[in-house]
């Protein structure tokens, strides 16, 4: 299992779409509510999709039988398509269509409902879970269109199902994604008590502004073929890192510190190795969830997070200590020195400035071919996404394939036992084979192991 060459076969999975069901808000928008301004935040992000999938086991085994397991699967399907509904009225935008960078025209067109089928097992997705194989979760590019959000509900043979949401990033981040999810199971399991969003605080924070001669900067595209893999960290192993770290320092990392700065120096060594390089210059970007620090409703829609970068330039081993200390230090002077400055004017000079910087920065690199090493971070570390119960139980497993995202990636979560992290990591495939045989990361996280959230082999 936690053989290399046993990370390249990919499971045959082939996803059998049944039904394209467009489903509309329950109730019609008001005609004062058609036209949505996005914030300023939401104006500057890219238009591609964040994606999870949950798993859901099938709690009934005393009928193992497929026309069974479809009728079920049927009925759930209808209870999530009108309760869906139900929920699109109060996240009316979702089912509106783009109507420039800052507009959004609440038409009510409708969201994209896909009914899928698979011959595959859940416990087959469980025992190995394989990128490639949760690629074909996510609605595909032609299934997108130009729809805001999509679901997918599916079905494994076994009778247990998968629920995938892929929404925007134009108006959404995952707290954004956590609210629809919470507002959506409650009304699905007939709660009395329904969270609703708030709709209209992060275009007042952060009014959409008109940005003269921004140019995308984006990365130059490599023919280098890149691969994921998924590594599970211990709470135990965490621990020990911590206080590996803590006793050089007088502050207490954080889990998802110690891990990021780990992860990000193993690649940094494949990397170097890879390249022949003797010094090692490269950037991590990281994102900070403003609400947190500018007292913002959790339920607050819309894209209120924003990337701050922590930079190292050493000799090509650089110390991990010295890296989370970095790290933590760019956390501080984000928040000392540009979170007060977002509550200024919308947060209009401070984004601007960042632009610019982000912009010359993918500029110089891809002037200097790319000798600047690049990672992005992405952690759903401490949401409770394992937490949303439709009426059948609570998920076994959640993860996020961002397809198009490419190489130098970094992805993490909460292991369900808690207080452990699971990384999927994305890397050229040179890269990656000395990064998943780096003794240093193996001390701490293995490599794709067999999930422990199995209970019935009947998954």
């Amino acid at each position: 299992m936690n053989d290399a060459s046993t990370q390249n076969k990919t499971m045959e999975i082939k996803l059998e779409k049944l039904n394209t069901i467009l489903i509309k808000p329950s109730k019609p928008t008001p005609s004062h509510l058609q036209t949505f301004k996005v914030s300023l935040l939401d104006q500057v992000c890219p238009n591609n999709h964040i994606n999870g999938t949950f798993f859901y086991p099938n709690n009934n085994n005393n009928n193992n039988n497929h026309n069974h397991h479809f009728s079920d699967f049927s009925n759930k399907s209808k209870i999530l398509q009108n309760s869906l509904s139900q929920t699109l009225s109060h996240f009316y935008p979702f089912a509106g269509r783009l109507h420039d960078d800052t507009t959004i025209h609440c038409n009510d067109n409708g969201v994209f409902f896909i009914e899928s089928q698979t011959t595959t097992t859940l416990s087959e997705i469980l025992t190995n879970p394989n990128f490639k194989t949760l690629e074909c979760f996510p609605p595909t590019t032609e299934e997108k269109q130009n729809m805001l959000l999509l679901l997918r509900f599916t079905l494994f043979s076994c009778g247990s199902t998968a629920i995938t949401i892929s929404i925007t990033h134009r108006i959404a981040d995952t707290n954004t994604v956590i609210s629809f999810l919470n507002t959506w199971t409650a009304i699905t399991t007939g709660n009395e008590i329904v969270p609703l969003p708030d709709l209209t605080v992060a275009a007042a924070l952060f009014p959409p502004r008109e940005i003269p001669g921004m140019s995308s900067g984006s990365v130059k595209t490599s023919d280098a073929k890149f691969t994921t893999r998924r590594f599970i960290f211990k709470a135990s192993k965490i621990e020990e890192l911590k206080i590996k770290i803590k006793n050089k320092f007088e502050f207490h990392p954080s889990r998802v510190e110690v891990v990021l700065a780990l992860i990000w120096k193993c690649a940094l060594s494949a990397s170097t190795a890879v390249s022949g390089s003797k010094t090692t210059s490269s950037i991590l970007f990281q994102a900070m969830n403003l609400r947190t620090r500018m007292n913002i409703p959790e339920n607050v829609v819309g894209t209120l997070a924003w990337p701050f970068w922590v930079t190292v330039e050493e000799e090509s081993h650089v110390a991990l200590d010295e890296m989370v200390k970095r790290m933590r230090k760019g956390v501080m002077d984000f928040i000392e020195n540009k979170v007060e400055r977002f509550k200024e004017e919308g947060g209009f000079k401070v984004v601007v400035e960042n632009l610019k910087e982000r912009v010359e920065i993918l500029k110089r690199n891809n002037e200097n071919e790319g000798s600047l090493v690049i990672y992005n971070s992405s952690s759903w570390c401490k949401f409770p996404v394992l937490e949303f119960d439709f009426g059948w139980g609570k998920p076994v497993w959640c993860c996020s394939v961002h397809i198009n995202l490419g190489s130098n990636f970094i992805y993490l979560m909460d292991t369900k036992n808690g207080g452990g992290i699971e990384a999927f990591v994305t890397l050229v495939e040179d890269e990656m084979k000395l990064f998943q045989q780096n003794q240093e990361l193996l001390h701490y996280a293995v490599l794709n192991p067999t999930t422990t959230l199995i209970s019935t082999s009947k998954l």
